[in-house]
């Protein structure tokens, strides 16, 4: 996929329109000028940034259950959200309440002035704190993109889940090798679901069911 067919991904799959395109474009153009302050993505992938950051990200709302928009608790988690992937493309593109969870005072100022820039206040929260000092609420959706190993990303994260919170992970090239690790201790329903802008790339789509019993106290 090049740039011109993440556009048009965009616009054919997932139906978005000509304003929305705008405001995408314009964000770009965003990221840009703040990445001139701060080490927001790598410098090098900016120039397919439509590929490797926005259709990466936004390829999660294809993944969620068919009935997820009549859930009633339309809540979205982003843990690591960094520069705003998938978190504020979710919420660019969706009517879904995002929380995004960020730590680094830089990125929290960045991800604050991206919010009033482009008026999403309405549907985005930041938690500007590490996750482990958030508090605990159930989300429907939980997502997270380059931030932890799944066995520790469950210990730390599982307390806002239920058995019905749809959990999005891209995980590259270790999906299936976290996935094998983390069933040792997890009851897990999870599927690996291939990226469609990295053909190596897989993504853990499924559900937590809580601890392994007959693991539990064993690492």
């Amino acid at each position: 996929m090049d740039e011109h067919q993440a556009r048009q991904w965009l616009e054919t799959e997932c139906r978005v329109s000509r304003e929305t395109m705008e405001m995408l474009e314009q964000f770009c153009a965003f990221l840009y000028e703040e990445m001139q302050g701060q080490n927001l993505i790598a410098p090098a992938s900016f120039e397919h940034i439509w590929t490797r950051h926005i259709v990466d990200s936004a390829q999660l709302i294809k993944l969620l259950p068919a009935d997820s928009h009549q859930w009633q608790n339309r809540k979205w988690l982003d843990m690591g959200s960094g520069a705003g992937f998938p978190g504020l493309i979710i919420a660019m593109l969706t009517s879904w309440r995002v929380t995004l969870v960020e730590s680094r005072r830089k990125r929290i100022e960045y991800l604050l002035r991206a919010v009033e820039k482009f008026g999403l206040q309405q549907r985005v929260t930041i938690a500007g704190e590490r996750l482990e000092n958030v508090p605990t609420a159930p989300f429907s959706v939980i997502s997270a993109r380059a931030f932890a190993p799944l066995p520790k990303l469950l210990d730390i994260s599982e307390r806002f889940s239920t058995n019905k919170t749809c959990w999005l992970l891209p995980k590259g090239q270790n999906a299936a090798r976290e996935l094998e690790e983390s069933s040792l201790y997890w009851d897990l329903d999870f599927e690996i679901r291939p990226s469609i802008t990295d053909a190596d790339a897989g993504i853990l789509v499924g559900r937590v069911h809580g601890q392994n019993r007959k693991m539990r106290g064993k690492r």
